[in-house]
């Protein structure tokens, strides 16, 4: 009886050997296939100035939709849409036709005076602006702001933390210093220029009468009469000091519907496929500037999305080879993403699969580089990881073994310190399934001179390391999608907001 045991016990760790053998071996054949050459290929079209910088709503961004509906269909993906490959939804562009803003005898200029950032449409109105300095209980108990517009120094204090205060406080609008200096206000207020024929996109929402501007020191000191450092002297202790203001404002609201979508194929899995592995990338960018430049995006996130073109065509090869993985996989092109992350958004609060049965997302946003802090290194084989231990630790040991197992590359992870000042967990498209509490892993390059410029294009683009990066996350996904188990949530998502 012992003996047949420890026969039995051998024969089992031989069949547990065998096929983790057998998955290796697989992994090994299907990551063969990504190949820079055809990354190339891709991200040749979709960064070309065809696509117009790939805008979303534009016709480039439907140019590109199209082309990676054709490719997961030729590569015999499902539509996972009721047949279909995309996922259409509407944004709202919210542009403003005539915003007045008058004090005393000042009429203060849009994107030159000041900037308008809040929400509202009225008719001319008249008001009266008081000064409150900084935002505080203190002094909202010494300044009346109900019915007023309200005269805000908010340097170093996050703009959320101070609004909500003074609204409650009864304040119909607000008036803020945004940063020391005529000459960075200057800078903000060209750039806002630039992009005022464009509209800010968002989901339909209803109009909140919540005017908010934003000024500099010396336009905010100029508007009662004082100078800069008397203001600031008043901001700390004395704001009822400062005389009232009559102000006279208007504000034009013009709202536009924009259509859009979300692009995805799908691979059915076997014994597990109501459990899905979500892999992602945006594939829209910020299209043509002001001076009739296109951004062509080739990095951001070009890179992302030919990376996820080549690991959907790795895995469907797969399974046309009858190794079809046991967790079903979608692959998953967002929409919207340098408008806000709105496609990631509207797919996981309207998501095809059930987001309970979501076990991880893998994304990818500029992988195609190589960043300031390895430019001058030795060895640039490396990768940015950002949040793959945040919700489930072994997420993180699963992709470290994958890394040591198969492409050898540099892990780094000084993104993920809770202290990051460039909060890159909150900024890509992984976020909005971590605020559902599924696992995930960002796979970055880090930022560049040609980030969000003309000169973001295909040929500074390293294909070779790109292959590397996208194969560790093919690895890591093929991983992720044939193991017994799915990654246990064990950590929390509260980091914050975005």
């Amino acid at each position: 009886m012992k003996r047949n045991y420890f026969v039995a016990a051998a024969m089992g760790l031989m069949v547990s050997w065998q096929a983790t053998a057998q998955q290796q071996f697989l992994a090994d054949k299907y990551a063969s296939t990504i190949k820079d050459t055809d990354l190339e290929e891709y991200l040749t079209y979709l960064a070309s100035d065809e696509l117009e910088g790939r805008d979303t709503g534009k016709k480039g961004q439907k140019l590109a939709a199209e082309y990676l509906s054709n490719f997961y269909q030729e590569n015999g993906l499902e539509g996972p849409v009721n047949g279909a490959y995309t996922q259409p939804f509407s944004l709202t562009s919210v542009s403003w036709g005539d915003l007045e803003l008058k004090v005393g005898k000042q009429n203060l200029v849009n994107n030159e005076d000041f900037v308008f950032i809040g929400d509202g449409d009225a008719k001319r109105t008249k008001t009266d602006l008081v000064f409150l300095g900084l935002a505080s209980e203190e002094n909202l108990a010494k300044v009346d702001v109900e019915g007023k517009f309200v005269g805000l120094w908010a340097i170093g204090q996050r703009a959320n933390d101070l609004l909500d205060k003074i609204w409650e406080a009864g304040a119909t609008g607000v008036i803020v210093v945004t940063m020391e200096g005529q000459a960075n206000f200057d800078r903000l207020a060209n750039r806002y220029k630039s992009l005022s024929g464009r509209g800010r996109l968002g989901f339909d929402k209803p109009t909140q009468q919540k005017p908010v501007y934003l000024v500099s020191s010396e336009k905010m000191a100029s508007l009662f009469g004082k100078s800069v450092d008397e203001l600031k002297e008043a901001a700390k202790s004395n704001p009822e000091s400062i005389p009232t203001q009559k102000a006279r404002y208007k504000i034009e609201k013009v709202k536009e519907m924009v259509s859009t979508e979300n692009v995805m194929g799908y691979l059915e899995g076997t014994d597990k496929k109501d459990e899905v592995l979500v892999i992602s990338s945006h594939y829209d960018h910020v299209g043509i500037n002001s001076k009739g430049e296109i951004n062509n995006g080739a990095d951001d996130d070009g890179s992302g999305t030919v990376s996820v073109m080549e690991i959907a065509q790795a895995f469907a090869t797969a399974a046309k080879e009858g190794n079809r993985p046991r967790r079903s996989v979608l692959f998953l092109n967002v929409t919207g993403e340098e408008k806000g992350l709105l496609g990631s958004e509207y797919y996981t609060d309207n998501p095809i699969f059930p987001l309970e049965n979501t076990v991880n997302n893998l994304n990818i946003d500029m992988v195609g580089r190589i960043d300031y802090e390895y430019q001058d290194a030795e060895n640039q084989d490396y990768v940015y990881v950002i949040g793959s231990e945040m919700l489930a630790s072994q997420l993180k040991t699963i992709i470290e073994y994958n890394n040591i197992t198969h492409t050898d590359l540099i892990l780094d992870y000084r993104y993920d310190a809770e202290d990051d000042p460039n909060r890159f967990y909150y900024r890509s498209d992984h976020y909005n399934f971590a605020k559902h509490n599924i696992p995930v892993a960002f796979f970055f390059n880090g930022v560049h001179d040609d980030y969000h410029q003309p000169t973001d294009t295909v040929e500074k683009i390293e294909f070779e390391l790109m292959q590397k990066r996208a194969r560790l996350i093919f690895y890591t996904a093929w991983d992720l999608a044939n193991r017994a188990t799915r990654t246990p949530v064990d950590g929390s998502n509260d980091r914050g907001e975005r």
